[in-house]
């Protein structure tokens, strides 16, 4: 008994040294951990202050005003000469469709005649 009691304070002895060894590197890390969050929190706060974000802005906007004239302008040129290339295809398609319209006409105009003198007939 003596002896297991003896083995049990070394092992606690043991055990509370190896603690106190840990202790130490867990403050340091904690300590590190907290230079970090200041180190973050100062940095941004002097980017903040330095840039104002709003002039940014502006900046930003002055630069893509002219791109954006540009490519308006482009768009409006692509969009005549398209124009430009669909004009005399849809006027052929509507020279070549418009015989076959009349021809179409010409050949419902007697049929809706018929009809309609058949309908007076039934109704006389």
């Amino acid at each position: 008994m003596k002896f297991s009691l003896i083995v049990a304070v070394v092992v606690l002895a043991l055990a509370q040294g190896s603690f106190a060894e840990e202790l130490p590197s867990l403050e340091r890390l904690s300590q590190y951990f907290e230079e970090i969050k200041n180190k973050m929190t100062q940095e941004l706060t002097e980017i903040i202050q330095s840039q104002d974000l709003t002039n940014h802005a502006q900046n930003i906007q002055t630069h893509l005003e002219p791109l954006a004239a540009k490519f308006q302008e482009q768009l409006k040129t692509v969009a005549t000469n398209m124009e430009d290339q669909i004009k005399p295809m849809a006027a052929g398609i509507g020279s070549q469709i418009q015989p076959m319209i009349q021809d179409f006409q010409a050949q419902i105009e007697p049929l809706l005649r018929r009809l309609a003198d058949q309908a007076k007939a039934v109704t006389n």
